[in-house]
């Protein structure tokens, strides 16, 4: 993919809006991991070293339907209070509109903007709205080397929709866009792409995460080192339908663990009890074990299995586990990890790859009795030589929670976004920005 990038284009004095992916965790105001707004920072320092004018903007987490400062109803609330008796539609709006304050101090990106203040040395212009009054004056105090933050995208009900009028006044902020949030790149939202489809933008760019990401991933699977393995893992086989498809044209070998294996052992006849089955794709299963054969790739499935009576409630609670085959289950258990032969099995097909690539735990890895399949998978992939990538998600956090994170080629920052590459399908937020000549 053979994108331009921030450093193919002058932006000395330019405006230049910058998509983010400030969807950090919080708890209470404080944030609890600052990997998102560190990622950025490259980016942001080349723009402010080169003196561009920088306004960042990014969604954070899923708000109340209520948008805008003047937290106008949406069409379903406005429904619901009809409904109601007259007498009581006064107290509904009203709780409503509590709701909507609370996610407006929940949900709002000023900790954000004072973290990145602290980090960048130098004040953060934040505005409390995302294209309102305060929006249009920090942008209008920008000087050369400035940096100021858009208040959360999913304050305004336009961005998810891709609305023209938002779009259209998002533009009047920048000269140049620039899209550095890899996490949301498969999302086709206001400033993930619209504003670039409609054509209010010409200049469209990526940053450094998203270059990376492109260098390395896309690249990998274009053009992958052989033997080139891919290990798949979590829960449904139906959210994985289409990258087992393509992973099984493009890799040698194709591991599947975690949850979905099931559905392969039970489609091959093995007996599973009560695992995790989708009974729906076993047919499809079977096609694929079928595809495999044909072309003559391997696909490697677990041998055993670490079982359990029932799933851990709470998620990490002390349970009893025993290891068993993988295709005879005991009626009364559940396989939740890869058991110990599986896991020999899996590392020596990674210690013999030139690419691995890795989307999907082996098992219910928050458990510390359950997490010992994807240890394994970790460890081996970093004790190997080969190009090793993590495609985001529960992976990339079960690595970085192993202490792995620095023996890895490349370390996903998105996990749908990731995944849908692995499917071979195009990612708006990638394909709006301009191709290098």
């Amino acid at each position: 993919m053979n994108k331009k990038s921030i450093k193919d284009v002058d932006v000395k004095g330019k405006r230049c809006l910058v998509r983010v992916d400030f969807n950090v965790p919080m708890k209470d105001g404080v944030i609890t991991d600052e990997t998102r707004i560190n990622g950025a920072l490259p980016t942001i320092k080349y723009l402010m070293e080169h003196g561009a004018k920088v306004i960042l903007c990014s969604h954070l987490g899923k708000p109340h339907n209520i948008f805008s400062p003047g937290f106008s109803l949406n069409k379903k609330e406005k429904k619901a209070i009809e409904a109601l008796p007259e007498g009581e539609r006064e107290a509904a709006a009203k709780e409503y509109f509590k709701k909507a304050l609370k996610d407006r101090e929940k949900f709002s990106l000023r900790p954000v903007a004072e973290k990145l203040s602290e980090k960048l040395g130098k004040k953060v212009v934040f505005a409390a709205d995302v294209i309102g009054p305060e929006a249009d004056a920090a942008v209008a105090s920008l000087k050369d080397g400035d940096v100021a933050l858009l208040e959360n995208t999913r304050f305004e009900e336009g961005e998810e929709k891709r609305d023209e009028a938002l779009c259209k006044k998002l533009s009047t902020y920048c000269d140049i866009y620039v899209n550095d949030a890899f996490g949301t790149a498969h999302r086709s939202h206001a400033t993930t792409a619209a504003i670039v489809e409609y054509g209010f933008v010409k200049t469209a760019v990526c940053g450094f995460l998203i270059e990376k990401e492109l260098s390395v991933m896309a690249d990998a699977l274009e053009h992958p080192v052989h033997p080139f393995l891919a290990i798949l893992g979590g829960a449904k086989v139906a959210d994985k339908l289409k990258v087992i498809d393509n992973l099984l044209e493009k890799s040698d070998s194709l591991i599947i663990g975690g949850g979905m294996a099931y559905t392969f052992i039970k489609a091959q006849g093995g007996k599973v009890s009560k695992s995790l089955v989708d009974d729906e794709k076993i047919e499809y299963c079977r096609e694929m074990l079928e595809k495999a054969k044909s072309l003559g790739k391997r696909i490697l499935l677990p041998v055993d299995a670490v079982a359990a009576k029932n799933f851990p409630d709470p998620i990490d609670a002390d349970i009893e586990t025993k290891v068993v085959p993988a295709n005879a289950i005991p009626d009364d258990m559940m396989g939740l990890d890869i058991g110990p032969e599986t896991a020999k099995l899996f590392s020596e097909a990674i210690s013999s790859a030139k690419t691995v690539i890795w989307n999907g735990p082996m098992g219910v890895f928050e458990n510390p009795k359950l997490a010992e399949g994807t240890k394994a998978i970790a460890k081996a992939m970093a004790e190997t030589n080969a190009t090793t990538i993590i495609g985001g998600g529960d992976s990339a956090a079960a690595v970085t929670s192993l202490g792995y994170a620095d023996k890895m080629t490349h370390i996903s920052t998105g996990g749908g976004a990731s995944l849908e590459l692995f499917e071979g399908k195009k990612l708006p937020g990638i394909e709006c920005l301009n191709d290098k000549d």
